[in-house]
């Protein structure tokens, strides 16, 4: 029987299909999003017919305004989960999953460097490090839990950057540092070849994508949602009961009321806003907090509508498999991106409007799934995953590698 503080039995399978799906759905966004932003290659297209600009104008805000931020947020809470699901069936052999875990963080970042070296953009290295906070917070009570989510949610760095520079007017911080190394980046992207993206993706992107990745607040936010993902799995609310539809119903409402004014002072604040650091800080914590109570929103909603249909809607449940494949279908979508769009391979950046981008997005999402549902159809695992779960397991007692 289990005592971690908090838990509470699940009554199925440890893999559960509710989650596999939102991962899938999550992961589907990320790929429209970065197919919109040319994976790193922001700026620059072809002249294009007036009506098609406001197409892709009235797209990129669609797409933006549902998944920018929420797709990320989404995806770093289920990994909270994942690493739950993980120590309960290690608690469940009469084993201790802590230091195994740490190993399975240090094995990240090898997985991140692959990633890294075609894509400047790579979360998986934050990850690894932001994941080993969930090593002690194994071990604390919901209560602990929640209050230390709730503390780094709301990004205290910012806010205190915000009172500093109100205290002291001539302090300037822009939260910028990440600019110069997007800058030589985007510069290889558009003109590079692949021994020339690869080798500044060594240095430069890694710098790009983690300085960007601190200064936008997730060096807060990511351990934040991990926490919460693992509170989650203690109170078993990805499993249908009563209780879970209260809960998801609850956090509905609220999430949409919370909505409402975070929106307006995201969206009218900041215009009133002198002092460059205020602004700069202020626009990464506010943003945040709203992104948040949308995904909050989303995921709500996905989880009712799941429980409603008994086990998920046929238009949820599709997309399971390229779920339950997220570290290769991730990887994979970064490295076939960077061939459609960088200058090494087809230089598609400055011929695709949004329009065409997100049509591309769907046919790299489409090809996925395929992958997915036929490598699932033979193995129990996408590939990179067999790989991490063997690693995981090196030198481990068969039966538990076997679990």
């Amino acid at each position: 029987m289990n005592t971690a503080p908090g838990y509470r039995s699940l009554t199925t399978s440890c893999r559960l299909e509710a989650v596999d799906a939102l991962r899938g759905f999550a992961l589907l966004a990320i790929v429209l999003l970065h197919n919109l932003e040319h994976y790193n290659i922001f700026y620059g297209s072809e002249p294009r017919l007036e009506w098609l600009q406001w197409l892709d104008a009235k797209t990129t805000q669609l797409i933006y305004f549902l998944f920018a931020g929420k797709a990320y947020a989404t995806f770093s809470l289920l990994f909270g989960f994942s690493f739950f699901i993980q120590m309960r069936n290690a608690r469940r052999r009469g084993s201790d999953f802590r230091l195994r875990f740490a190993w399975r963080m240090l094995l990240l970042v090898g997985f991140s460097q692959l990633h890294a070296l075609f894509y400047n953009g790579d979360i998986l290295l934050l990850y690894a490090v932001c994941g080993l906070v969930l090593i002690p917070a194994s071990s604390w009570s919901n209560r602990t839990v929640l209050w230390v989510a709730a503390l780094l949610m709301i990004q205290p760095l910012c806010w205190a950057k915000i009172v500093y520079a109100l205290m002291n007017p001539d302090y300037v911080d822009t939260n910028s540092t990440f600019v110069r190394y997007a800058l030589s980046a985007e510069e290889v992207g558009r003109n590079g070849n692949l021994i020339q993206t690869l080798a500044n993706n060594i240095w430069n992107g890694q710098l790009y994508s983690n300085f960007w990745q601190v200064e936008a607040g997730r060096l807060f936010q990511t351990p934040a949602l991990f926490l919460l993902g693992m509170w989650l799995g203690r109170k078993a609310y990805f499993e249908k009961s009563a209780e879970s539809r209260r809960f998801w119903g609850r956090a509905a409402v609220c999430a949409a009321m919370a909505c409402v004014p975070l929106y307006l002072l995201k969206e009218l604040v900041p215009q009133h806003i002198g002092n460059i650091t205020v602004l700069s800080y202020y626009s990464i914590a506010v943003p945040m907090l709203y992104n948040f109570a949308f995904m909050t929103l989303l995921v709500a909603l996905f989880m009712l509508a799941w429980f409603h249909a008994g086990n998920g809607y046929r238009g949820q449940r599709f997309i399971m498999a390229f779920g339950r494949m997220s570290l290769t279908n991730y990887i994979a979508q970064s490295i076939i991106g960077v061939t459609v769009y960088y200058h090494f391979g087809l230089d598609l950046w400055w011929r695709t409007g949004a329009v065409e981008s997100v049509l591309i997005a769907f046919v790299i999402f489409g090809v996925l799934l395929l992958f997915s549902r036929r490598r699932l159809a033979t193995h129990r695992q996408g590939p990179l995953e067999y790989l991490w779960k063997r690693g995981t397991w090196l030198a481990a007692p068969q039966r538990a590698a076997a679990a």
